[in-house]
């Protein structure tokens, strides 16, 4: 049982050093891991698909797809998954956690350059590097059409124009003959520049509230 015990330390301090989670918060993800997959080493789409809280979610789809999503995942990988176990689902939550009071300058901006990557993920579904018109409208038309007051060929229109609006700010001399490929990811950056994102991108959808996880060095 020892060693055991000791074999199940070290997988803790390896996952803690590698998503900055504590032990504590560790043990709580991985109950909430398993009651997702039914106890099972692995869970899929059609587990997060069942999570009440996001039957309403507008973006339930690209939500999902981000934790299936390689890029997300830490491995220096492209591509998706049908499949993720425990590590690589901690690996996409710990895009989720705050800064705590001893998190440096420096640490917030990579932390703040991480977030802003996960999100720009999510909608550069073809991992080209940039957002697409038909990736942003796809999107859009899904968060203003859902809501039922708003037509899908009214949510189009604001799609386009809003896209012209990103163009115009990003290329503000490009020709009326040119077309603007979409949103790269230093665009993207751009136009997120006031964005406080360290402490307001977190999640609570899976019973699990990571606005009180904050990042720091874990103790046993």
């Amino acid at each position: 049982m020892g060693a055991s015990q000791t074999r199940a330390e070290h997988q803790y301090q390896d996952l803690a050093d590698k998503t900055g989670f504590s032990f504590e918060q560790i043990k709580n993800l991985f109950q909430r891991f398993q009651q997702l997959s039914g106890n099972e080493e692995t869970i899929s789409r059609a587990n997060l698909d069942s999570i009440p809280a996001l039957a309403n979610n507008p973006i339930r789809k690209q939500i999902i797809g981000a934790f299936f999503d390689k890029r997300n995942q830490h491995q220096d990988e492209v591509g998706s998954c049908d499949q993720i176990g425990f590590e690589q689902f901690l690996m996409v939550m710990s895009h989720f956690r705050p800064p705590n009071l001893r998190t440096t300058d420096e640490e917030k901006e990579a932390m703040r350059k991480e977030k802003l990557r996960f999100l720009f993920n999510m909608h550069d579904s073809d991992n080209d590097g940039t957002i697409t018109l038909a990736e942003y409208r796809k999107v859009v038309e899904e968060l203003l059409s859902k809501s039922g007051e708003i037509g899908q060929e009214t949510a189009k229109a604001i799609a386009d124009a809003a896209m012209l609006e990103v163009a115009s700010i990003n290329v503000p001399n490009m020709g009326p003959e040119e077309f603007y490929e979409g949103i790269t990811f230093e665009h993207f950056e751009e136009i997120l520049k006031g964005l406080e994102m360290e402490s307001r991108m977190h999640i609570r959808f899976l019973d699990v509230d990571t606005s009180t996880m904050r990042c720091g060095k874990s103790q046993s």
